[in-house]
This record gives structure tokens, sequence and C-alpha cells, in this order.
């Protein structure tokens, strides 16, 4: 008999909170209902401050408690939207918000900040949070943890078959009888700067902005020859990298090339750079998810680029814009009954563990 559960994500970008209400069982895991709310943008404002800056422990606790209340509101508002039953929730899967992500360091760490605490008590819902650490306990990047999903849903396809999530970063699953995947690098998060600071939007809807300029090769070549490129996985990044100090040490022409030309090259190195890396494995099938799977321009370089078929989640039955929500609300569905995820493949630990904290 299927459970309910509620997924909560947001990623990178911070462009929205997605909510998704799922029916699980051992065999499947159904989107029952979704919403999305928005990201409070002081809260925004004072996350990015505190990653491209400096900080104090008042401030990362009190970050942590307004993600908390900001999450919980938003799960209420969900519950009041679609008329749910509270009581009849087995748990809500909240993946927090990542402010800084660096297994590789030498007492590596994953944090993700909203009080799951703050969000049981404002929910009356035990909550499954803290996902990441354990796996980096174990010697594992933490991340991404997508592939484990992507391999649940997408089990039945005869096709050989890579699942591409293009969020702030991009990353890519291979199916197959041994589970592999990584992050590529940045997906949406350069080009999202880019237009906020360039045409005053958080993302360039429609590729409306990239689609004036013009890729410059020798700047792209540049971005490209970026180490985390030529790294092999298990391999993990952020915004702790991709940022735009990141940025700026690529552009010592910034004064001479044009702000538009900057935004269409920038899409560039999402697209290339997912593709090199999707290339270099057999695979028939390419289906994408997350926001950059909305980008014309985007998917339209995908499909040029990529040998292998490159189609939107949403045509096999799975949204393209609630995969990850759905995803942490099958992860507390394994955290709930015990069951570890079967990860190790991907992340590089040294053993599948049970990821996640119960609160409340």
């Amino acid at each position: 008999m299927s459970e309910l559960y509620i997924g909560v994500m947001s990623g990178t970008s911070m462009d929205g909170i997605d909510i998704a209400l799922c029916g699980i069982d051992d065999t499947k895991c159904s989107l029952i209902s979704s919403a999305e709310y928005p990201f409070d943008n002081e809260l925004e404002a004072e996350i990015l401050s505190v990653i491209n800056g400096s900080t104090t422990l008042e401030q990362i606790g009190t970050i942590d408690n307004k993600l908390g209340t900001m999450f919980a509101d938003a799960i209420n508002a969900f519950i009041t939207k679609e008329s749910i039953d509270a009581t009849s929730i087995k748990a809500i899967g909240l993946h927090g918000q990542t402010l800084w992500h660096a297994p590789d360091a030498e007492f590596g760490f994953s944090m993700q900040l909203g009080d799951a605490n703050v969000v049981s008590a404002k929910t009356n819902i035990q909550v499954v949070a803290d996902f990441r650490r354990m796996d980096i306990a174990n010697g594992g990047q933490g991340a991404p943890f997508a592939p484990a999903f992507h391999q649940e849903i997408f089990k039945h396809l005869d096709k050989k078959t890579a699942v591409l999530n293009i969020g702030g970063m991009a990353n890519i699953t291979i199916l197959g009888e041994e589970l592999k995947g990584w992050d590529t690098g940045c997906g949406n998060v350069l080009m999202d700067y880019w237009s906020s600071v360039y045409i005053n939007k958080n993302y360039d809807k429609d590729a409306l902005f990239a689609l004036k300029g013009e890729v410059k090769e020798e700047l792209l070549e540049s971005f490209l020859k970026d180490e985390y490129f030529s790294k092999l996985p298990p391999k993990s990044t952020g915004r702790e990298y991709f940022n735009p100090t990141w940025l700026a040490n690529h552009l010592p022409l910034f004064d001479t090339i044009k702000a538009e030309d900057i935004q269409r090259t920038l899409l560039e190195l999402t697209a290339k750079s997912i593709a090199d890396d999707a290339n270099k494995i057999y695979s028939q099938l390419l289906i994408v998810c997350g926001g950059g799977a909305k980008n014309p321009l985007l998917m339209q370089r995908l499909k040029e680029l990529c040998k292998a078929e490159v189609k939107v989640s949403d045509e096999f039955g799975v949204s393209s814009d609630y995969m990850e929500a759905m995803a942490f609300a099958w992860l507390a569905y394994k955290r709930v009954h015990r069951e570890v995820v079967e990860l190790s493949s991907v992340t590089g630990a040294s053993k599948d563990s049970i990821l996640g904290g119960i609160y409340g």
C-alpha cells in the first residue's frame, strides 16, 4: 500500500521552492500534486552575501531558522491549497538550502541550512533531512543524489539511457548494471547571475538575452580549460566554485565583450560541458529534467551537440519541474523504512548508507 510523502527542494539557483506530494511504495513513486512557491528575495540576497563573502555564527544560525520558517510556511500553504490531511503524510523529505559543498576538503563537509526542527514544529509532520553527510562520512562526495532516483523511475526503459538534470548545477546519470553519475559543472547558475546583473531578471526566459549575442570562442575555450571539466568522477560542485568570482577571473576582456555575447557564451559553456561528458559514454537516449529543460536554445544546442537522442522527462510521464522534489520524497521513504540508498558507485563512498536524520 502506498504511503504519502512530501518532497521539498530549493536548488542552487534559489529561484523557488518546489513541493511534491508523492504516493510511494516498494515498486513506484507517483506524483499526486505539486506546486512552486517563491523564495524570499531578501533571504536569497543574505545567503548570496554569505556564500560570496564572510559571515558570523549568529548569521548562520539566523539563516538556518529563517529558511526553516520559509520552508514550513510554503509546506503549510501547499497542504491548505491541496486540501491535504496533514496526518496522512508519513514524512517530509527536506533537502535544505546548500550554502557550501566541500567534500574534497581535508575535513570534508556539505552544509544545507533550513532547520528541520522548525519545519516539523510548524507543520506537525516528521521531517527527514541532512541527507548528504553520512555519504561524506563514508568517503563519498555526498552528491549528486538524483542518480539513485533516476534509476528507480527509469529502470523499465530498455534503451541505453542517461538522465540529465540541469538546475543551478548540472548532473548526469548513467543507468545500467552499475549506476554512475556526477556533476558536469555549471548548469543555469552563471547564466542566471549574468541575467540578474544585465537585464535585471532572475533568469533569461526563453533565452531571449542569449539569442541577441554570439559565442565568443576564445572566451569559451578559457572557460572549458578549467580543471573541473577535465577532472574524473566521482565529482560534485556548487556555488562555492562556479560563482561571480570564477566568471570574473575568465573575463580579462570584460569591457570589450558585449553583455549579450557573454550570456550566449555562458549558455554554450553549459551545453558544451554537458555534451562533452554525455558523448564519452554509450547511450542512445538522454532524458533532460530541471529548469534548463525549459530553455529552448539550451535544448537546441544539446540536441545538436549530443550523440544520443535528447528528450524531456515529461515525455516519459515524469515532471521535469518536480523530479528533484520527488526524489527527496522518495529518499524520505527510504529513510523511514531504514533502507540503504545505493549511491556508492556514484559518490565514491566506501559503502551504501542509510541517509538522513528524522526530526519530530
